[in-house]
């Protein structure tokens, strides 16, 4: 469309002019013209709007169209006036039968209905609008969660005229978030697995070290108990004498040839022996079960130097050859665990 005007041709031909002067019909008829091309630039100007109206409409239209959440627009009452394509997709009902209807028939359930009333009937509810969670009912009679928002719908004056409800459902979004949810559940599962399998092959490596570890106090405390059942023997024979109520000659010389002075000058030493390797055995067992469990998710205060001497010690065991470590505890320092 052109903005340049065409000057109609006056439909209004050249008249008598009789008893009336020929001035005074040249300034009526300019006059006629002058009103006559003002309807016809009017009339271009409102075909103009005509079309840019159109337009709008049809922008607006598209957009409501392509919209993926549900939008209604109810008045007052909280009738339906408008409804978009999303809409009447979940109620599987077309625009005109949802219009005129009231908004309460597509929610599912007493409590989403007394939350939609209170929210459109709210008299000072604010301009962006109140979130809520509401049941809507679907083509299938089945309860759709949705995400709604409620924003008041504001006409001439100021006045509220009705209510906006923009709606999200939920289901898939509440699907996806269990099973990420799951997913991480897992995740941290195998999290644990991995590291408990990772100790377990380093606790592998570490066997032919700490097998030695455990030879050297197992066979020391072995042969302190063989030397003291042989101690025990002897005992056992020389006070058998001694209650036979052997004549003093006779316990001498089994005192001598028994030994019994250096078997009870032997003995401390023996059990001394014997005790040092049992518990070097027990220290080795504890440090390997401690080793090799599984992390406690309790939290507790951690003796960070005992912690650094046991891991030095392990590497150590675990080389062919050892490493040459500085290493000087300072103050105990302590961390959460």
């Amino acid at each position: 469309m052109t903005n340049k005007k065409t000057r109609a041709k006056s439909p209004w031909p050249n008249l008598p002019m009789e008893g009336v002067d020929e001035s005074t019909w040249v300034d009526v008829i300019q006059k006629m013209d002058e009103v006559y091309t003002r309807l016809i630039d009017d009339e271009v100007e409102l075909e103009k709007k005509n079309a840019e109206l159109e337009s709008s409409q049809q922008f607006i239209f598209s957009v409501l169209t392509s919209m993926s959440d549900v939008l209604v627009v109810c008045d007052a009452n909280g009738v339906i006036e408008q409804a978009n394509a999303a809409l009447c997709e979940l109620a599987g009902r077309p625009e005109e039968q949802l219009r005129g209807t009231p908004l309460y028939a597509l929610l599912a359930d007493a409590q989403s209905q007394e939350l939609a009333r209170a929210a459109m009937e709210k008299a000072d509810a604010p301009r962006a609008g109140e979130g809520f969670e509401l049941n809507l009912l679907d083509r299938a009679g089945q309860a759709v969660s949705v995400d709604a928002n409620c924003t008041p719908r504001i006409g001439e004056r100021g006045r509220r005229v009705g209510t906006v409800w923009v709606g999200r459902p939920t289901a898939e979004l509440k699907r996806a978030y269990h099973e990420m949810r799951a997913a991480h559940e897992a995740l941290k599962r195998t999290q644990q697995q991995l590291l408990h399998s990772e100790k377990l092959a380093s606790l592998g490596q570490l066997v032919a070290g700490v097998a030695h570890e455990l030879n050297n106090p197992i066979s020391f405390v072995l042969g302190n108990v063989h030397a003291l059942s042989k101690y025990s023997d002897r005992l056992r024979t020389y006070l058998a004498a001694i209650h036979a109520h052997e004549p003093k000659a006779v316990l001498a010389e089994m005192r001598r040839k028994l030994r019994i002075e250096h078997l009870l000058a032997d003995l401390p030493s023996l059990i001394e022996g014997t005790l040092e390797g049992a518990q070097r055995t027990a220290d080795i067992v504890h440090g390997l079960k401690r080793f090799s469990a599984m992390d406690s998710e309790e939290r507790k205060p951690v003796n960070l130097p005992e912690v650094i001497e046991r891991a030095i010690h392990w590497v150590q065991k675990g080389r062919s050859a050892p490493v040459d470590v500085q290493w000087e505890t300072g103050p105990p320092p302590h961390g959460d665990g």
